[in-house]
């Protein structure tokens, strides 16, 4: 592209095969292979000599994994990392581990075929390191951690009737949905929607991760899901959700499978919109980091519909795409730094009492 520099990008995998796989993809996405890791030892070298822009790292691999070596690097020379992560059960565990240490996002790795499968995805997987590649890190190794969050401001308030809250994310965005949800109130009685973009398969044990976080009951949704307050779904990876009645507090959601809206699946936008068409008491709506666009339709219904909308500040956000965006259409009452997003909600939602 005239006028921008190509990201530089080390690539990390015990597999020598996968390997010129994954560089052969990315340079022929326009992305700059500077430097092979077949450990995580060798990627920690690779990225103090050659200062990449983005680490793609595999998770298990002899001498060093992949958690040690994001650690490592968090520590020593932060560099976005996006994880290349094992679609079974102790691949979503440890993925999520990885994110902890500091990795920005993660790519499922094909099984089977692999050759054929990286292929077919990879545009997908161009398009991500692109993104991750944008990422300020620089705050990474002293961000709070939601595991060990309190529930925020604990002084004694009175909280306005049956509120509900719509949360969108993408890049960056599980660490910091679990930091906001752990520290919100059981009294504040929300009803809680989560879109996080996030493949299929990885979204129940993201929402268990917040369970066991939170005081609130977080569950992955399902189709015909029903919640009141003190309860959280999280949209099913490769589903849209949709807020299809509301009752009294009492709130149901479908899946669908329609085409992606903003090139995801789920979207923000269709949770959000159907939400402001639908509900008749107080709302907010929340736009985490995350990149490109997806929420700012979904901010600008949440407004039109009377309710409150927060965003994440640039300083705080892993890629300032999705906020940004929200923030220009003029509907945002709030722009926070991520510690104080959750007393932005709480604030909006205090009742006036006489």
């Amino acid at each position: 592209m005239v006028g921008q520099t190509s990201p530089r990008a080390v690539v990390t995998d015990d597999s020598h095969f996968m390997r010129s796989v994954i560089s052969d993809i990315l340079e022929d996405g326009g992305i700059d292979v500077v430097a092979q890791a077949k450990n995580g030892l060798e990627a920690i070298d690779a990225v103090e000599t050659h200062d990449p822009d983005v680490v793609t790292m595999d998770l298990e691999m002899p001498e060093m994994n992949g958690i040690e070596a994001v650690e490592r690097i968090m520590a020593e020379h932060p560099t976005p990392i996006l994880m290349l992560s094992a679609h079974t059960d102790e691949g979503n565990d440890v993925t999520f581990q990885a994110l902890e240490k500091g990795a920005v996002d993660f790519f499922t790795k094909p099984g089977g075929e692999v050759s054929m499968e990286m292929s077919r995805l990879k545009d997908q997987l161009v398009d991500i390191v692109h993104s991750v590649a944008k990422a300020d890190v620089s705050r990474s190794a002293g961000s709070s951690s939601a595991s060990g969050a309190e529930p925020a401001d604990r002084k004694s308030r009175t909280y306005v009737d049956r509120p509900t809250l719509l949360i969108g994310s993408s890049t960056g965005g599980p660490t910091m949905v679990e930091q906001v949800l752990s520290e919100l109130p059981l009294e504040a009685d929300l009803r809680v929607l989560v879109v996080q973009h996030m493949p299929g398969g990885f979204t129940g044990r993201f929402a268990e991760r917040i369970d066991s976080r939170s005081e609130y009951d977080v569950r992955e949704a399902t189709d015909g899901d029903r919640i009141r307050g003190g309860e959280v779904l999280v949209a099913k990876g490769g589903y849209h959700m949709e807020v299809a009645s509301y009752r009294r507090g009492r709130m149901r959601v479908e899946l669908t499978d329609t085409p992606p809206v903003n090139s995801v699946r789920p979207a923000v936008d269709v949770t959000m919109k159907s939400a402001a068409a639908t509900i008749d008491d107080p709302m907010v709506g929340l736009i985490l980091t995350g990149m490109g666009e997806d929420g700012a339709a979904g901010i600008r219904a949440i407004n039109g519909a009377g309710g409150y909308c927060v965003a994440q500040d640039e300083d705080t956000s892993a890629v300032y795409g999705m906020p940004k965006r929200a923030v220009e259409t003029g509907c945002v009452d709030a722009v926070r730094a991520i510690d104080d997003v959750s007393s932005a909600i709480l604030e909006a939602l205090e009742a006036e009492v006489n």
